[in-house]
């Protein structure tokens, strides 16, 4: 999901800082990652863009070497046979391998890969069953999330379960401005622009 960028960066850094013109400066870098994930964001940019983003498409590619993890640790650890099957199934959409409808284009999922629901506040109750009782309970939380493909979707669903708790919401800003001028030189960009770098944190007593 890093743009390609960064890691040429890290590259022409070492080399410079190890005074060493090979590749990283000489030294073995170890990157971890799920090529299956999204793509790097480009704001406003094209498919196309995204894809020449990508860490394939560096001239860094050509020296990487690829190690594939074979074992599951989950299921070896834990004999989790459930866990297996459900690696098996996320493994076959990785790879293409579920069937599409030739009308539609879709794949269907099946019932045991998930279960399905008929709303948000169906998934919400699904998820979050009994949030007003169990929200400071910070083990039950953790084993706990929702993902949403949007931000949009992200804010409403963050607002309807916070709307279950009875309790004071606190909200708190982030500094977005400075009181001496001399001082934006130490500061990113991102954290001085109060439309970019402006957040807002929620924190239940």
């Amino acid at each position: 999901m890093a743009h390609k960028k960064s890691l040429e960066a890290l590259n022409f850094t070492l080399k410079d800082l190890r005074r060493n013109n090979n590749i990283f400066g000489g030294l073995m870098v170890l990157l971890a990652g799920d090529f299956r994930q999204p793509l790097p964001v480009i704001p406003r940019g094209t498919p196309a863009d995204e894809l020449n983003a990508c860490l394939k498409a560096s001239p860094l590619w050509n020296n990487v070497k690829t190690l594939s993890l074979t074992t599951y640790m989950r299921v070896q650890l834990q004999n989790d046979q459930s866990a297996e099957q459900f690696s098996k199934q996320l493994l076959a959409l990785g790879i293409g391998k579920v069937p599409v409808d030739a009308t539609s284009g879709l794949i269907t999922l099946t019932n045991d890969f998930c279960r399905f629901v008929d709303s948000q506040l169906a998934l919400i109750e699904n998820v979050f069953s009994n949030i007003s009782e169990n929200y400071q309970n910070h083990a039950w939380l953790s084993q706990r999330a929702i993902l949403a493909a949007k931000n949009n979707d992200v804010h409403a669903l963050n607002f309807t379960i916070q709307s279950k708790i009875a309790s004071d919401l606190v909200t708190y800003k982030s500094v977005d401005s400075i009181t001496n001028p001399d001082d934006v030189v130490n500061y990113p960009t991102e954290f001085l622009n109060p439309l970019v770098g402006k957040k807002t944190y929620a924190e239940f007593d």
